[in-house]
């Protein structure tokens, strides 16, 4: 119905229209027009002219032109943690759920005593590798949500927040490392 009277209401417009005004756009609509000849050519003709086409192009910059900064480290790392402690806790999620079935024991008395006989350096090494992307994630989810609020948006803050974010998530997972 919509259809039907939106054709009526052109159809209008084209009649009552004087013939040097009928490509005239109305004010405040701006529309593209193209006028183009077409012709059918066949597949080898065609993928030639978008050969050529393609040649002229803009090529996007890559991130190879550019010189690293602090802001897309920290960008990826903040992705890559996520994605790691996600990542990690549907893993064990599944595990736990499988493991009756599977003759596994992931019951936190078994866990502890399994961690307990490890070498101290071997606990060390798994409590910094678990602790770093928990306490990155959360130190720079902070400096998000300060961004969230307007706060440290300049240049130079960005940047001294990003460097303050991987020097306080190094210094909060050794302590846990060695000290918790």
């Amino acid at each position: 119905m919509a259809s039907q009277r939106v054709f009526q209401l052109g159809l209008r417009r084209a009649a009552v229209a004087p013939s040097f005004a009928r490509f005239q756009q109305p004010a405040g609509r701006i529309v593209q027009r193209r006028l183009v000849a077409t012709e059918h050519v066949n597949q080898q003709k065609g993928t030639e002219i978008l050969a050529k086409q393609r040649l002229q192009r803009p090529v996007s910059p890559h991130l190879a032109i550019y010189r690293p900064q602090i802001t897309w480290y920290g960008s990826g790392l903040n992705r890559l943690t996520a994605v790691i402690l996600s990542g990690s806790l549907y893993l064990f999620g599944f595990a736990y759920l499988a493991a009756p079935a599977l003759g596994w024991h992931l019951e936190t008395p078994s866990m502890v005593a399994t961690v307990a006989a490890w070498p101290v350096a071997a606990k060390v090494i798994a409590k910094f590798t678990l602790a770093m992307p928990f306490f990155y994630h959360s130190v720079n989810g902070l400096r998000h949500l300060a961004w969230d609020l307007g706060k440290g948006l300049k240049n130079q803050t960005v940047i001294r927040t990003g460097w303050t974010a991987v020097g306080a998530s190094v210094v909060l997972s050794l302590y846990y490392s060695f000290f918790v």
